[in-house]
């Protein structure tokens, strides 16, 4: 049996720009895209924690450093410049692949910078 897991992760990343007529995609920092285990093309859902608004999308690069989360194509009605997203990759396995595997867990501060990296999430409490 395949299972579905979450591979990667860039938390509360800050949108820089929304292009209607660019060609359709996201484009993201190229260091934060190697940082969280993505690649160039890559199906990615999107979750606008500012207007609860979630998409599918895909992957391309933007200049390593310069911080860029640009929502391109129709994916720029979905979100203004300052929005805070949460952009998710993920992927199939077996169970066996499931047990040793961990995701690349991104946390980002306002302006892209990298707050922290890890692979876990502590446990929900009360």
């Amino acid at each position: 049996m395949q299972i579905t897991l979450l591979k990667g992760k860039l938390h509360m990343a800050s949108v820089t720009q929304a292009e209607l007529w660019y060609d359709g995609s996201c484009a993201i920092d190229k260091d934060l895209v190697e940082l969280a285990g993505f690649r160039e093309f890559e199906q990615i859902d999107i979750y606008n924690v500012d207007n609860g608004e979630r998409f599918h999308t895909y992957v391309i690069l933007a200049e390593s450093g310069s911080g860029t989360i640009s929502m391109n194509g129709a994916a720029a009605r979905k979100v203004q410049v300052g929005d805070r997203v949460i952009i998710a990759a993920y992927g199939q396995m077996n169970e066996a692949e499931a047990e040793q595997f961990k995701p690349k867990l991104v946390y980002l501060n306002k302006d892209n910078s990298v707050e922290r990296t890890t692979n876990t999430i502590p446990v929900q409490k009360d």
